[in-house]
């Protein structure tokens, strides 16, 4: 967000416990599978829905003597990622070895970055209403490899595993404890989403899991936080409990609410919170222990012996700087500043990357940014929503949506006519201006008509002047008669006139 977009915090959530009042205090581990055709260390392909299995290269299999390559692109995209977050890039990074029993991975380990990651601190702003947002710290993004599936329900004796997925490259991005209510977790995960799909360096897609979240969740007493904030002291926060592998934003808020009251209960009861992995189960709505959480000593972290330090330099950096896009925060503001947008208009429209710049390109050909949105809002989105399209299936693309716009500012047709010509050119297709030659719907200027309409009218409903004589807002009456009469042609400004002089109101 630019200067002139002010915010102000939301209140932290508090949820009422027997006792007494409870604050939640949220971070989170984001797991976005970068976007690009190679894994991460083998030039086996990425692409989802593959045949079980087809993915794998030699080095995805662990086949003795393979030795991992590190994917340049991956690199760039994490850089860019670090970039559009507003954080530093370190220069010098290193993949540390993760031991862990992983069922799916057939090495053994997994190639990660603990001690030396690529980005270090950023940060995001969370919108949470006009005027309102959370500024969440990031602590890192590092790189590491993704496990493979297993399979269990494919048959009652045997588990299956696919190795389509193992080595994809994920970009793990690690916020600071700043969240401090479910409705603002979502939010994160969504604006997270919302920048990276900007960046082009995650496709976003939750359903295919290339987007999950581990949520971090534990409780503190009213005022505890202020004191984390100002010693950065973890003790003045409970013990935080892990839910693993969400892939939806309700069930991310449902998750988070569930395990909150979980643990109120357990320290109202007098017991003590243990930090664990769980995993929320939506059928439930519960969550449920998984396994006590290790730390890092715990997987053996150790400097990966087959890949060397990764050094990059500030000039390639740079150049990966001056090709990014502008964001979504940067779009919001511009849209508010130099199209006179509200701000609620302007967060509908840069939602998607791919609805900002359809409504970019219908401003191009119209010429009216207020207008327009309130074309592409109101009438487009709204038609699409309805019959679960959208902006990349719309029947109207952008220059036909500009040239109905410019139709009505050149008053060349009238409101309504545009909207009896937006649902031809949704249903049928065509160019709009010849349309509108084609079907003699251009608007009746022609004051002459006009006049000669209201006469009629006037003639015809005597009694009808006399009470518009009296109450001149009644003379509304009058215009919406020769806009009928004229089969919604006339245009209403000139009427309104004519209309106005003939009773000499």
């Amino acid at each position: 967000m630019l200067d002139h977009l002010e915010f102000q915090a939301p209140e932290p959530k508090v949820i009422a416990g027997a006792k007494s009042d409870w604050e939640l205090v949220i971070g989170l581990e984001v797991h976005a599978q970068v976007a690009s055709k190679a894994k991460l260390f083998s030039g086996a392909s990425t692409k989802f829905g593959a045949e079980p299995n087809s993915n794998v290269a030699f080095v995805d299999a662990a086949m003795p003597g393979m030795l991992p390559v590190i994917n340049e692109f991956c690199v760039a995209q994490a850089v860019r990622t670090g970039l559009g977050l507003k954080a530093d890039i370190n220069l010098r990074s290193a993949f540390d070895r993760k031991n862990y029993f992983y069922p799916d991975l057939p090495q053994g380990y997994q190639i990660s970055q603990l001690y030396h990651p690529i980005v270090g601190e950023g940060e995001i702003i969370v919108d949470m209403g006009p005027g309102v947002a959370r500024k969440v710290r990031i602590e890192r993004i590092h790189l590491e490899q993704d496990a493979g599936k297993s399979i269990h329900d494919m048959d009652p004796h045997m588990s299956f595993v696919d190795l389509n997925r193992t080595g994809v490259a994920l970009m793990e991005i690690v916020s600071r404890p700043d969240i401090r209510g479910p409705e603002e977790a979502a939010a994160y995960v969504g604006k997270l989403r919302q920048i990276l799909r900007y960046l082009g360096t995650c496709d976003g897609n939750m359903q295919n899991g290339n987007l999950r979240a581990d949520v971090n969740v534990s409780i503190c007493k009213p005022g505890a936080y202020e004191k984390y904030q100002e010693t950065q002291d973890f003790s003045h926060l409970g013990t935080r409990c892990e839910i693993k592998n969400m892939n939806s934003m309700r069930f991310i808020q449902q998750a988070i609410e569930y395990e909150a009251r979980r643990q109120i209960a357990i320290v109202e009861d007098g017991g003590e919170v243990v930090q664990e992995t769980r995993l929320y189960d939506p059928d439930k709505g519960e969550t449920r222990s998984m396994r006590s959480k290790e730390e890092a000593h715990d997987y053996r972290y150790f400097p990966c012996p087959d890949l060397l330090p990764l050094e990059i330099e500030q000039a390639w950096v740079d150049d990966i700087g001056a090709s990014m896009p502008e964001l979504p925060d940067e779009k919001k503001a511009r849209f508010v500043k130099e199209l006179g947008l509200s701000e609620y208009d302007a967060s509908v429209l840069t939602a998607e990357v791919e609805n900002a710049n359809y409504f970019e390109a219908v401003v191009a050909e119209a010429g009216d940014g207020k207008l327009a949105a309130n074309w592409v809002i109101n009438e487009l989105f709204g038609r699409l929503k309805k019959e679960d399209h959208d902006i990349s299936s719309s029947p109207v693309d952008a220059a036909q949506l500009g040239a109905i716009i410019r139709l009505i500012k050149s008053d060349k047709i009238s409101g309504k006519i545009a909207k009896d010509l937006f649902e031809i050119v949704y249903t049928e297709g065509g160019d709009p201006e010849k349309i509108v030659e084609e079907r003699g719907m251009i608007q009746v200027t022609d004051t002459g008509a006009i006049e000669a309409a209201v006469d009629e009218v006037i003639a015809a409903n005597p009694e009808q002047v006399e009470k518009a004589k009296a109450n001149p807002k009644l003379a509304g009456w009058f215009v919406g008669q020769v806009i009928k009469a004229s089969g919604g042609k006339a245009n209403p400004k000139a009427v309104n006139q004519i209309v106005a002089q003939k009773l000499g109101l």
